[in-house]
């Protein structure tokens, strides 16, 4: 185990309180109920499984930063195995947490893969915006629209990226304006956007729907409906 490793295991032993140690559901297949009955002991044995953990998440860390690796060609080698250690440690710690939310409908191995994943995909779309601006004001309303169409649907879509543009500055608040051109339009991850605005993802989630009813419904007050990357999902 990794200087870095030893570490956080030593942090989870210390800082993470034992599950509340519910009752293991009968139709757990063997290996899930031997990772949880590890994890739940409250001797050596939970730190020996703390430790495999551990380097479960790392391996899938290292993995899901293998497969985007193309797409950061300006990240080095070292740079990647530290983001691979980082999204391991929180991942750990996130799974720790939450060992009673696991249900079985999975392999326990299955299932904590996912946070590592998880983890390792935000760490990397935040190293990827590291030190740059982030775009709080349309870059160009024009890539919403296409080139592509005849004369009369682009005119119509002229007239909704109009509209759009109208109800953006004068429906939304500052902030629901920010949010919604940052992510809707000039594709900020919500996780980045997050971290710079010192707020958490479920806040910008609120933020967004609210920008987009008042926007639907300034639109719907024009006789206009919205197509684009704006709408709900």
């Amino acid at each position: 185990m990794s200087v870095a490793g030893a570490a956080t295991v030593g942090a989870v032993e210390a800082g993470i309180p034992l599950s509340t140690r519910a009752p293991l559901s009968p139709a757990l297949d063997a290996e899930s109920r031997e990772w949880l009955r590890c994890l739940r002991a409250d001797d050596a044995t939970r730190e020996e499984a703390v430790g495999r953990l551990h380097a479960l998440l790392v391996r899938a860390a290292r993995f899901e930063i293998s497969r985007r690796r193309p797409t950061l060609p300006h990240l080095r080698g070292d740079e990647l195995d530290d983001i691979a250690m980082e999204a391991a440690d929180d991942a750990l710690m996130s799974v720790l947490r939450r060992l009673d939310d696991f249900r079985g409908d999975s392999r326990f191995t299955t299932w904590v893969y996912k946070f590592a994943l998880l983890e390792a995909a935000v760490k990397l779309r935040k190293r990827a915006w590291q030190g740059r601006e982030i775009p709080l004001e349309p870059e160009s309303w024009e890539l919403l629209s296409s080139s592509a169409q005849a004369p009369e649907a682009e005119a119509e879509q002229s007239e909704l990226l109009e509209a759009v543009q109208t109800g953006i500055a004068e429906t939304l608040t500052p902030h629901q304006r920010r949010v919604l051109v940052a992510l809707a339009v000039n594709g900020v991850p919500i996780d980045v956007l997050a971290d710079r605005l010192g707020t958490t993802r479920g806040a910008l989630y609120k933020t967004l729907h609210d920008a987009r009813r008042k926007l639907r419904g300034h639109l719907r007050d024009s006789g206009l409906a919205l197509e684009s990357g704006l709408e709900e999902d």
